[in-house]
């Protein structure tokens, strides 16, 4: 069974909708605002994506545990087409699959965590302002500081809500969105950074708490990522009623010579 490119948006939903949360991201690229940004790729039912609205490629490769296999033979028949050096999500194993063809580097588990339990979310009081695009110096500036290996993007400020929270006309927490789809009843939390100087406050998780009820009214599913080493940041989002739902890898990749 080759590997094809798959262009219909009602196909790849169908497919993705399996595992509402594992695919949360891929199902909120299917939105008209990140489609001109995707290629997509299937073999059989198995699905993957490269995203190119970031400076660095990203491949989305995510199954089922019981299902990495044939994921693996996808990626095998795909990797002669794929880009050259690319960031990758992976499921567990299929770094290993990748390796035959890309030095994989700056490697890191993380947790896929959804959002289980809201009666904990509604202890948290939710504060901070909605932010636009004349906020966005000061964002980057916060982030510059707070979160310097961020994956916000300009544009993500038109794609769904982010909230601030200011000290002194400081803009000093924030938590945005990566995804938020309303057609597909899907969102991802991130970007979420506190500026050192405020630490210890519970300003973050004022701020998811308020970006998720924003989200709430128009989706099914709140999803996050969060690197698994980062113990603090686990355990803020377990405080606000998420769970973890999957694990994955995120790695560079970059073609053997």
């Amino acid at each position: 069974m080759p590997v094809r490119a798959e262009h219909d948006r009602t196909v790849l939903a169908q497919l993705l909708r399996r595992d509402p949360l594992l695919h949360a991201y891929q199902l909120g690229d299917l939105d008209d605002f990140f489609w001109p940004y995707t290629s997509w790729y299937r073999r059989g039912d198995q699905v993957a994506l490269l995203f190119h609205g970031v400076e660095l490629p990203t491949l989305l490769a995510l199954t089922a545990p019981e299902r990495t296999g044939e994921l693996a033979e996808l990626l095998e028949e795909l990797a002669p087409v794929l880009p050259a050096r690319l960031w990758a999500h992976l499921s567990p194993g299929l770094d290993v699959t990748v390796a035959r063809w890309y030095e994989v580097s700056d490697a890191a588990g993380y947790h896929r965590m959804a959002l289980t339990d809201p009666d904990r979310l509604a202890r948290v009081t939710p504060a901070g302002e909605v932010l636009d695009r004349a906020d966005l110096p000061a964002l980057l500036d916060l982030y510059a500081v707070a979160y310097p290996g961020n994956w916000f993007e300009p544009r993500m400020l038109d794609s769904g809500p982010y909230v601030g929270i200011r000290d002194g006309g400081d803009l000093v927490a924030v938590a945005g969105v990566h995804v938020w789809s309303p057609t597909w009843r899907v969102a991802a939390v991130g970007n979420v950074a506190t500026h050192p100087r405020v630490r210890g406050r519970g300003w973050a998780g004022a701020a998811v708490a308020a970006v998720c009820a924003r989200l709430r009214a128009d989706v099914d599913h709140v999803t996050l990522n969060v690197r698994a080493d980062n113990t603090a940041a686990v355990r803020l989002y377990e405080r606000l009623g998420f769970t973890r739902v999957a694990d994955f890898t995120e790695c560079a990749l970059r073609r053997r010579t």
